[in-house]
């Protein structure tokens, strides 16, 4: 007794029977009613999306006894030849198994002769990217200019691995993924043609293995009515699938929203029984968990209800916070990626969901990311960070300067002295040339609401009327008093805030430098080879790096 297999059965025969890939077969068909045909297409994607259905059905409109059109008649004898695999003048090559340059040379051999029995003599080559350097050579210059009765149609799963010669010459296509609800559909299309009951989760749990390929949800589908003698069930898709029933998932969300730690435990034992696959676990939890999110944001929004009821799901919506089942999310998806580097998938999904109890949001200043209060300190004291990492090696030591009170009224900026100057400089919201101008001068002294600063001599090609302008501004909002500066291009009085820090990078450069010198390993290998250190391979880290 002869079997078609589903996939073969229900090969779509025109674009109309095609399920999806509009953009495609929009652009195919609006060429072929115009008569703008090229002479090489390229179709590209993945395994099973209908890369070589659609060159068929493109190969049919070209042969048409009824002329060139984007809807075949299939009732003439081209149509039903190429329907039938036996067209003499559809040449379909599987390019993996005649990789040699010679049987390139063969195959273009007759490619100047006419047409045997259609109007065009139609070159199919299937996964293109398996040919030689060699033979895409000898395919290059008559896919470049083929006689005007060949057109060339080239299908593969891997276009990256063509020369950038040969896209040059083709129009290509590129063939998406199917959803889940496309090949859904089309399931249950072919099983009510078939005369076949099934149930609409079981056709969801194929449509997602299938993983965006309509063949081989097709193939599943044959398997699974196989398995369960003519009849298509949830429960035996589960069994065939390895899957774990989806209420399993719907329990542990309920446990997740219940705060059950020892529930949650509990049940992830009991699942082991199964044998389940853990990720496939966390890939059922993760959509569960965007699906009750989007129900959160827009109630009553249209959900997988083939395999959730709707009342669960806006229940399980009111028992979840918003800020929780974005975070598990999050988790779940960084559970999945971590995986496969556990030793045992059942300790990490285990690991997953405990950590989803674990940082669990805790009060509103913590949903709300209210900051932590921070000490006072005097200003310009560095502030520590108890999570910032300490540095392998010294950092460099900032400048020692005498903390002041906040400026405020008149009367402080009057009592300034020049010892103050760094500090103040340092809260000065400046940067660029304005920064520069500020770090490289000292106070020499007050008089009234005028400074008077000396620019060091080296530093007199940042003295322009800009800087000055930005720093008398943010020395009066700083002062909250106008403030006039006059600046003397002249040997400072005192140490700048540059020289300062300067200084202060020296030395903190002599100490590593010396403190390296005294390590052991250091010692031996001056000894041993006469090694020496480098100081100016040594580079300081600055707080925050």
């Amino acid at each position: 007794m002869s079997y078609t297999a589903l996939a073969r059965k229900w090969r779509p025969k025109s674009f109309a029977e095609m399920s999806g890939q509009e953009h495609v077969l929009t652009a195919l068909s609006n060429a072929l009613d115009a008569g703008r045909v090229h002479h090489a297409f390229l179709f590209t994607g993945t395994r099973g999306v209908g890369k070589t259905t659609v060159a068929r059905i493109f190969a049919k409109c070209l042969n048409c006894e009824l002329g060139v059109r984007s809807v075949p008649c299939g009732e003439c004898g081209s149509c039903r030849e190429i329907d039938a695999g036996r067209f003499l003048d559809l040449i379909e090559v599987d390019a993996a198994s005649r990789t040699k340059v010679d049987d390139t040379r063969e195959l273009l051999e007759n490619v100047q002769y006419a047409p045997t029995r259609g109007r065009y003599k139609v070159y199919l080559i299937d996964e293109v990217h398996m040919l030689t350097t060699q033979s895409f050579n000898a395919l290059l210059k008559t896919l470049e200019e083929p006689p005007p009765h060949v057109k060339f149609l080239l299908a593969t799963t891997d276009p990256q691995k063509l020369p950038a010669t040969v896209l040059s010459r083709c129009l290509q296509f590129n063939l998406r993924r199917l959803t889940p609800s496309l090949i859904q559909a089309r399931l249950a299309f072919v099983l009510a043609a078939e005369g076949i009951s099934a149930e609409p989760a079981a056709l969801r749990l194929l449509a997602l293995a299938a993983d965006g390929s309509l063949r081989d949800g097709l193939s599943l589908l044959d398997q699974l009515l196989a398995f369960g003698n003519g009849v298509a069930r949830e429960a035996d898709a589960l069994t065939m699938l390895g899957a774990v029933d989806r209420s399993q998932v719907m329990r542990i969300a309920q446990l997740l929203a219940a705060q059950d730690a020892a529930g949650l435990v509990a049940h992830a034992q009991h699942m082991e029984q199964w044998s389940p696959d853990h990720a496939q676990l966390l890939d059922g939890l993760i959509s569960l968990l965007a699906q009750v999110a989007v129900l959160q944001v827009v109630p009553g929004a249209v959900t997988d209800e083939d395999l959730y009821e709707p009342a669960q799901l806006q229940d399980l919506a009111g028992r979840f916070s918003a800020a929780d089942v974005q975070l598990y999310y999050q988790i779940g998806l960084l559970g999945r990626r971590d995986l496969p580097l556990v030793a045992e998938a059942s300790t990490g999904f285990m690991m997953t969901l405990l950590r989803m109890l674990a940082f669990r949001p805790q009060g509103a200043a913590a949903l709300a990311g209210s900051p932590t209060p921070q000490p006072a300190v005097a200003s310009g004291t560095p502030v520590p960070s108890a999570s910032r990492p300490v540095p392998a090696t010294a950092p460099a030591p900032s400048p020692v300067v005498r903390a002041v009170p906040a400026p405020g009224p008149t009367r402080v900026l009057a009592e300034m002295t020049p010892a103050d100057w760094p500090a103040v400089v340092a809260q000065l919201p400046l940067t660029g040339l304005a920064r520069q101008l500020a770090v490289n001068c000292a106070l020499v002294a007050v008089q009234g609401t005028v400074l008077r600063l000396a620019l060091d001599p080296k530093q007199r090609a940042i003295h322009s009327a800009a800087p000055v302008e930005r720093m008398t501004a943010a020395l009066s909002a700083l002062f909250a008093t106008a403030v006039r500066l006059d600046i003397e291009v002249t040997a400072p009085p005192a140490e700048t805030p540059a020289s300062a820090q300067s200084r202060a990078q020296a030395q903190g450069l002599a100490m590593v430098t010396a403190a390296l010198a005294d390590e052991p390993v250091v010692k031996a290998l001056g000894e041993q080879f006469g090694a020496t250190v480098q100081a100016d391979s040594i580079r300081l880290i600055k707080p925050g790096e």
